[in-house]
């Protein structure tokens, strides 16, 4: 198994990352994985019974795909009159730096971009992973959240050093409260590898149509139990 290590930069104690499966949010875990009232008794349509969200193994491996970096400390957001000019304030309760920004100039086309300057979160934690990995950072999958951030890969199997995270206010009007322990950026190393694109033959068309076959082989869990991986994430 390879190993990811994170490093605390901050120099006091805080709330170290840890695996995205122990972040699974409420919204999930409340789903019902059927349309009815359960396995039992699903409602049907003609390829079998209706299915959830909940039961949509490639939305689980997003939620639940490497680690999750939370944030240290409260943060409040507000919006004040600078020189004539809206700007966003971001305060918190000590003396912490955790927040900083980039001139709106530095990403002015980006599709994100708010009319803000970008303010970015101070990233506590270095990390290195092994020889020939990557880490990917993103805003985390399938989360309601009152920010997005900018995702980036860095390669910190030679850079070890902290990533922070840009991101916007997806509601520029919004003033409040960002708690402590919010996720704000989910860490998913990977395998560099080189790749070389093709467009398949009759060989692959007839390779997915047999196991588009054999999924309709089963009524529940066709491609959980026949073709998905577990992933571990410790």
């Amino acid at each position: 198994m390879s190993k990811i290590t994170f490093i605390n930069t901050f120099g006091m104690e805080i709330e170290s990352p840890k695996p995205a499966f122990q972040f699974v949010p409420d919204w999930y875990k409340q789903h019902p994985s059927y349309l009815g009232s359960s396995k039992k008794t699903p409602e049907w349509n003609l390829d079998g019974p209706k299915t959830t969200i909940k039961r949509c193994m490639p939305v689980f491996d997003a939620i639940s795909a490497g680690y999750i970096i939370t944030l240290p400390v409260e943060i409040y957001v507000s919006i004040q009159d600078v020189e004539g000019k809206k700007s966003q304030l971001f305060q918190w309760p000590n003396d912490l730096k955790i927040i900083d920004f980039h001139p709106i100039e530095q990403a002015l086309n980006h599709p994100l971009q708010g009319n803000f300057a970008y303010p970015k979160f101070i990233n506590p934690w270095g990390i290195k992973t092994p020889k020939g990995y990557s880490t990917l950072f993103v805003q985390p999958f399938h989360r309601e959240a009152v920010f997005t951030i900018l995702p980036g890969i860095v390669d910190t199997d030679t850079y070890s050093s902290p990533v922070n995270f840009p991101f916007v206010i997806n509601d520029p009007t919004f003033e409040g409260y960002i708690k402590k322990g919010t996720p704000i950026a989910q860490v998913i190393p990977f395998k560099r590898e080189s790749w070389k694109m093709e467009v398949g033959s009759e060989k692959e068309f007839k390779e997915q149509h047999g196991i588009s076959q054999k999924l309709h082989t089963k009524f529940f869990d066709k491609y959980k139990s026949m073709f998905w991986s577990q992933k571990e994430y410790k």
